[in-house]
This record gives structure tokens, sequence and C-alpha cells, in this order.
């Protein structure tokens, strides 16, 4: 859900920059401005020299600018790392014993793993990502649960059945885990 306002709110941004950029070149080419535009001549200037100079004299203020855009800049920038880095994990380092190792797609033990908790017993649905570096894995495990399921059964089960077989057959020193669990929603039953 937060990935899809991420875009959302990304695209609508770039929408409204690249309209208003549009609507500056073509004003500033000669077209007739807009009626939301801001200024009606074609002398008309952004900032009045009074508006300019009106708090040069200030001492507070040039700092508090520069501060202000650099918060700004920092704040995009932050933004864009935030959206460019990948959250799930690409490839698993495996340890076949030779030395060299071999690399086990990242999808492919998270599809494991999400067959393996789905079959667990009272388990409605299971989702699972892998985080982290390739040679040290971290399992985010999401599962709905049946209403009638015993959460404490089925984290056991899950951690001594699915997270250990995917641990023992990646060969990995250790899969740490974080797992929530939910109820499946049911409609409520009668009583007679």
């Amino acid at each position: 859900m937060l990935r899809t306002v991420n875009r959302v709110a990304i695209g609508l941004v770039g929408l409204v920059l690249l309209a208003l950029g549009a609507a500056v070149l073509a004003v500033g080419l000669g077209a007739p401005p807009p009626s939301w535009w801001i200024h009606d001549g074609k002398r008309d200037v952004l900032l009045s020299t009074a508006e300019r100079t009106h708090w040069r004299d200030e001492t507070w203020w040039w700092p508090a600018v520069i501060a202000a855009l650099a918060l700004v800049v920092l704040l995009a920038l932050w933004w864009l790392i935030a959206d460019l880095r990948r959250r799930r994990l690409g490839e698993v380092l495996v340890d076949t014993g030779d030395g060299a190792g071999a690399l086990l797609r990242g999808r492919a033990l998270e599809d494991v793993l999400n067959g393996d908790a789905a079959r667990l017993d009272g388990v409605a649905h299971a989702r699972t990502h892998l985080i982290g570096r390739r040679d040290a894995p971290e399992a985010r495990v999401r599962l709905t649960l049946e209403p009638h399921v015993d959460p404490a059964d089925a984290l056991d089960h899950l951690t001594h059945r699915s997270l250990a077989h995917a641990r023992d057959s990646a060969a990995l020193p250790a899969l740490p885990a974080e797992v929530r669990l939910k109820t499946a929603k049911h409609p409520a039953e009668r009583v007679s």
C-alpha cells in the first residue's frame, strides 16, 4: 500500500511540475497565458523590486532561505534513494562445500516458504519476503490463520518445519524471521 501511495505521489508531483514548466515555456515563447496565470502582461516579473528587497536587511532571512532549500534538497534525495533501494533479496548465496558456492533465486526460496507455510494446518494464506544480504538473508512472513487455529501452534509449526527446512536446504547458518499473524475474516456463526 505504501509503495502504491509513493508512486502515485511521485506521479502527481511530476505531472504538476511538467504542467508548470510547459506553461512557463509557452508563455515565454509568446503564447497567451492560461486563465490561472499569476501575471497579466508580457513585462510582468515574478517578484517586483520591492518584494525582492523587502527582507534584505533582516539578518535571519538568507540563512533561513538557504536552510529551507537545503532541507528540500535533502528530503528529495532521501525520497529518491528510498524509492530506488531494493527491498527484496534477489539471490541467496548457498554454501556448496567446494568454496565456490551457488546462487539461489530469492523468489524461488520465497515460493518454497510460501508453499510450505500454506500447507500447514489452519493456514489460509502465507506470504514471504526475503530481505537482508545474500549471505545472511532474513525472512518476513505473513500468515493468515483460520479462526479455529491456535497462533502458538501455527508459529511453532512454521518455525520448526518451514523455516528450518528452508534453512537446511539452502545450507544457511541461520534464517531469522519476523512473523506477522492475522486471522482470516469469517461471517459470524449463528447460535440457536
